[in-house]
Parts: structure tokens; sequence; C-alpha cells
């Protein structure tokens, strides 16, 4: 029996949450996903040894939906989790849903959607959505505002390969805001990278889905409500894991090379998070910070000088370092050229959330123009 597709003939959505201590969000996640208006879901809950009350309420809900596959299993980490669900679906798209995020009432219908548009898992192997960024304010009221490559995706013809669509790689890598073909992640073997904690380990997995097929479609409707932490989240993180950030882009680069990446437009989006990601390293930690600067070098080493000092969406502050660790002259020009790239985005940003959000963005990142 195909278990794949439900008797109504919908494609059966195997929804993969991985839960560590998210007691306080869990109930509105589940909630958004058991309200789907796609109702051929299987939604597996994988804790990952939580010590909260998170074991608890995904037995509650299980109780009242059918549809709710329960995995406890020992603290590994959220790629193990979320790799524990990939080998255990059934369904003929794979979904991953972040405990603290919800879905939008329609996001999984409106993925199929598009994925129907263009053939379906006959045509598909992963859908994109856009999504809103929810910035959590005082009591219940909070901002929302659509994700950085809304209205910037513009592929010449669907399906794409990612050179079309190069955005989806400048950005969050917003792993949850798509739908996989479960049959595409199994022949390429895909996996998760398997290390404690999150370890940004939806980096490597964003290039492995995506610079795999030339199968990709696009549906430019927000579909996923991602809750913002912090702004300065990823500098916070680096002052505490100073290499985990390299580390994932050079898995990043890895497995774009094993892909064979040669579009130029794919690698400059690497480039630029390679930069920024060593930017990020050593704010946090500082060069002197054992295995930095070995780290950042070797890194750095790998891009194209050329690409990288002629960047204009490149910081002063990025050129700078990958200039003094190549040993090369900085470039003249650069706060000219970024204040140029600044101008642009400022003014993507007013167009697309409004002049409010478009300064508070512009303020945090003002630092990075020096």
């Amino acid at each position: 029996m195909d278990v794949s597709a439900t008797n109504a003939g919908q494609p059966l959505v195997s929804v993969i949450i991985p839960i560590y201590n998210a007691e306080k969000t869990l109930e509105r996640c589940l909630s958004s996903i058991e309200s789907q208006t796609h109702r051929a879901l299987e939604i597996i809950c994988v804790n990952d040894g939580s010590t909260d009350e998170s074991a608890q309420i995904m037995r509650a809900h299980a109780a009242r939906d059918a549809r709710i596959v329960l995995v406890d299993k020992t603290n590994e980490g959220y790629g193990a989790s979320c790799n524990r669900g990939i080998a255990i679906a059934r369904g003929a798209w794979v979904a991953i849903v972040e405990p603290d995020d919800t879905v939008e009432p329609n996001g999984f219908e409106v993925l199929l959607a598009c994925a129907e548009k263009y053939g379906g898992t006959s045509g598909v192997d992963v859908v994109k959505g856009a999504y809103w960024r929810i910035f959590p304010g005082e009591g219940d009221e909070a901002d929302r505002v659509s994700c950085p490559y809304r209205g910037r995706v513009r592929p010449r013809r669907q399906p794409f390969s990612v050179g079309d669509g190069a955005e989806l790689l400048r950005h969050h890598p917003a792993i949850w805001s798509a739908l996989y073909r479960r049959a595409y992640l199994a022949e390429q073997g895909i996996r998760f990278v398997e290390v404690p904690g999150a370890g940004w380990v939806d980096n490597p997995f964003l290039v492995e889905t995506l610079c795999r097929t030339d199968r990709i479609a696009y549906t430019d409707e927000c579909v996923y409500d991602y809750v913002e932490r912090d702004l300065r989240e990823a500098e916070s993180f680096a002052g505490r894991a100073p290499l985990t950030p390299l580390v994932r882009w050079n898995e990043m680069m890895d497995a774009a090379e094993r892909a064979g990446v040669r579009d130029r437009r794919v690698i400059a989006a690497l480039a630029l998070r390679g930069v920024n990601y060593a930017l990020i390293t050593v704010e946090g930690a500082g060069l002197d910070e054992p295995g930095v600067r070995e780290l950042v070098t070797s890194s750095l080493e790998r891009l194209d000088a050329k690409m990288v000092l002629s960047d204009r969406s490149i910081s002063p502050a990025g050129k700078r370092l990958f200039a003094s660790v190549r040993g090369l002259r900085e470039p003249r020009g650069a706060k000219i050229a970024y204040a140029t790239h600044l101008a642009g985005e400022a003014l993507y940003r007013i167009r697309t959330n409004g002049l409010a959000f478009a300064l508070k963005t512009a303020r945090s990142r003002e630092r990075r123009i020096g």
C-alpha cells in the first residue's frame, strides 16, 4: 500500500518537529500544525531528551490527534533529531518545523499547490516559500515583517536551479519554509550533520538540498512564522562557541563542491556568508582565541580574492579582515560601495516592511560600515 497519499488522494506530508525543552512554545506550535488546511499530515514529534514538560505536552496532543507520532530519545542535538524523523517518515514530502515557531494556517497547502503547479513529486524536489519574521514585543504585541528574500527570488522559469534564486542562499537558511521530496533526500543521501545542540546544522542542510537539484519551485507567499530571538543572536552564539559558524560554513563549501557547483552566483552567495561568519567569529571571540586565527585563515583562503574584494554587499570590515589574513591590500572605495549597497537594502526594507523597521535594521548594521 502506498502510504505517501491518503485515500482522498492528498499527498501525505511528514512534519518533523525536533523538540528540546520547548514547553513554553510547543502548545502553540503543535496547534498551528494540527489546524492546517491540508489535513493529510504525519506529525513526528522527536523529543530530544527534554527535561521540562515537553514530553507531557506531546503526549496530550497525541491522545487527541492520531496523526501524531511520538519519538523519545536521549539528547543528541537538532541534527540527530531531524535525521531520526526523516528516517521514519512515510510522506511524499518532508517538512521541518521548529517548536518555538508556527506555520501559517494554509502553509502546507500553499507549498503543495506550488509544487503541483510544476509537476508535483514528478517535477519538483524542493519547494520553498517566503516567511514572516516575528519580533516579540511588549505584552501580546509583536512586529511581523516579511523575510529578506521575499520579492527577490525571480527565476526565469520554474522549476529552477538555485543559481536562478541565489537570494535563498544569502540570508537565514530558513530550511523550515520548505517541503522536501522524501525520495529525493534518500536518493541523494542528504542528512543533517549530527553535533550536540543546534550547532548551525541548518547551514549545510540548506546547501545539500538546494545545490543537488535543478528542480526547485518557489512561492512568494509567506507560509511560516519564524520567531526572531535577537538580531545579535549570531554574535552572542559565536562568543560561546567561536569555531562553530565557520566549521559549518566549511561544510557548506564541501557540500557545494560535492554537488559540482560552478555557478558564480551561488559561489558569491556562499562567499558573502563565509566572510560574514568570519566576522561574527572574530567579533565574538577575537583572533587570539585558540584555533580561531587558523580556522579564519584556512576558510578565507577557499575564496576567490577578486570576487570578495569587488562584492559591494561585503562590508568594509569584512574586506579588511579578508585582505589582512590573505596578505592583500585593502581595496579603495569599500565604504562608498557598501554604503550604496546599504541604501538599496534600506529602500527594499522600507518598501516591504515600512520605515520604522528599516531604521531599526539600519541601526543594527551601522557598525559594519567602518
